[in-house]
């Protein structure tokens, strides 16, 4: 197998596949009398149609080393992950090539970053690395599959880095 190496994750390196999610350093508005900072608009969520929706995932943790054999994308629509609670996840995205998938890279998230993954980015399953795996979901919900998947013939590894 091939080992992959999760990173902690970044604005920067992540810009290719989507948005990360966090407070910025400063809000970019009081609101509520002053007492309350609105970090506003933080990710680009994007849909062919249909409408934004709001969903509770409830996933199962997994561990370190992980073993990546599946990737997914939504033609259709960007997907939003938002942790509820201060626990990391692991992010796995891939660059298309040629509409498949390419070699993946593995982030780790810090306590209180979300992701959102832009429209049709190749990405990992949800994938907490502590309980609860509690996540609000920002995504397109309308007709049609909105789903694609790839099974990697020879699965990665992916370990801390």
């Amino acid at each position: 197998m091939k080992t992959i190496a999760a990173h902690p994750l970044t604005a920067a390196a992540f810009a290719p596949f989507g948005d990360v999610i966090e407070l910025r350093d400063a809000p970019t508005k009081l609101i509520n009398q002053g007492m309350c900072g609105r970090h506003h608009d933080l990710a680009a969520m994007d849909f062919s149609e249909g409408k934004a929706g709001i969903s509770l995932f409830d996933a199962k943790p997994r561990a370190l080393p992980y073993t990546l054999d599946m990737v997914e994308r939504h033609p259709d629509g960007s997907q939003a992950f938002i942790p509820m609670s201060e626990t990391s996840f692991l992010v796995i995205v891939a660059p298309d090539e040629d509409g498949k998938p390419g070699t993946p890279l593995a982030f780790l998230t810090r306590p209180g970053q979300g992701i959102n993954f832009h429209r049709n980015t190749w990405h990992g399953v949800l994938t907490p690395l502590e309980t609860p795996g509690l996540f609000a979901v920002i995504d397109r919900i309308g007709d049609g599959p909105n789903l694609e998947e790839f099974w990697f013939e020879h699965p990665y590894t992916v370990v801390r880095a």
